[in-house]
């Protein structure tokens, strides 16, 4: 999808915390870092749900819930970095300037998606959701910005919360 390897800046950054500049989205992490750690608590508790909970595909090994969430993650990557999704982000959220991400920068949020599945695989689950609501407050806080309402202005824009956004 003609994605850059890397920042078109020519460097790769551990962190880059800058959301509206042009190197958003294209190092190693970024303040939607969490969001993806995120996935990976809540991809967890899917397979939970549906392996050990409610027992569907007949009580499938679990060993395959981490490839099956590792190829969610992935085609939502590809997904969101369509024209059609880039446009989306551009036209309802903060992300005005967003170009979609860099290769890199892809990869690594899913490396985030697995640390935190694989994190939600050996602690408490009240633990996991305090972690989650933890990010979501503090990037909310930080960025006005949050997988919550990143879902919500791509899927339901508010007005009210893209003017909130906006005066961050």
């Amino acid at each position: 999808m003609d994605r850059p390897p890397i920042c078109e800046c020519g460097t790769v950054k551990l962190w880059h915390g800058v959301v509206q500049s042009s190197e958003n989205s294209q190092h190693l992490t970024d303040w939607y870092s969490p969001s993806h750690f995120t996935h990976g608590l809540i991809m967890f508790f899917l397979a939970w749900l549906l392996w050990d909970k409610w027992r569907l595909f007949g009580g499938a090994p679990a060993r395959w819930a981490l490839p099956i969430a590792v190829v969610i993650e992935a085609a939502w990557e590809i997904m969101e970095n369509t024209p059609m999704v880039i446009d989306r982000y551009r036209e309802v959220t903060i992300s005005w300037g967003y170009a979609g991400d860099s290769m890199i920068n892809s990869l690594a949020d899913i490396g985030w998606m697995i640390v935190g599945f694989l994190v939600a695989a050996r602690i408490p689950w009240q633990a996991s959701l305090a972690i989650a609501l933890f990010f979501e407050a503090f990037t909310a806080w930080a960025i006005r910005d949050n997988l919550t309402l990143n879902v919500l202005m791509l899927f339901w824009p508010l007005e009210a919360v893209r003017q909130w956004q906006g005066m961050g």
